[in-house]
């Protein structure tokens, strides 16, 4: 049990750092390659693909990360950030980008962090959602 917690952490975190390549528009020749599979990596993650996941609510999806352990909660919401903003600036979703917003105001709430790049992330968000 402990391993695969371990296992899921690691695959969040190589998600987090792959999109934010992908935000910054600096991704590497192998993660190309890989075309990051969202899906499968949700499956692997919470156990259901992308699009269940971003049909749930920000509630609902809070309340997923929230049955994870509390250390790991940062990572989760940072994960989360990222993707609704990739995916949110791919599709032009508001839905998806307000759900970004969210889940880095979770992270810099639930990590104490000082996040620059984040909060000017949030205030790009913010302007495009008025």
């Amino acid at each position: 049990m402990i391993q695969d917690k371990d296992f899921t952490l690691r695959l969040i975190r190589q998600l987090t750092q792959a999109l934010e390549k992908l935000i910054l528009d600096k991704p590497e020749e192998s993660l190309m390659q890989k075309e990051l599979d969202y899906d499968s990596l949700m499956k692997d993650i919470f156990k259901m693909d992308f699009s269940t996941i971003s049909s749930l609510t920000k509630d609902e999806l809070i309340s997923i990360v929230n049955e994870r352990q509390e250390r790991d909660h940062k990572d989760y919401y940072e994960m989360l950030g990222n993707l609704f903003y990739y995916k949110g600036k791919e599709s032009k979703s508001n839905d998806f980008l307000n759900k970004s917003k969210n889940f880095y105001e979770m992270y810099l709430q639930t990590s104490g962090i000082f996040a620059l790049p984040i909060i000017n992330r949030i205030n790009e968000i913010k302007k495009e959602l008025e």
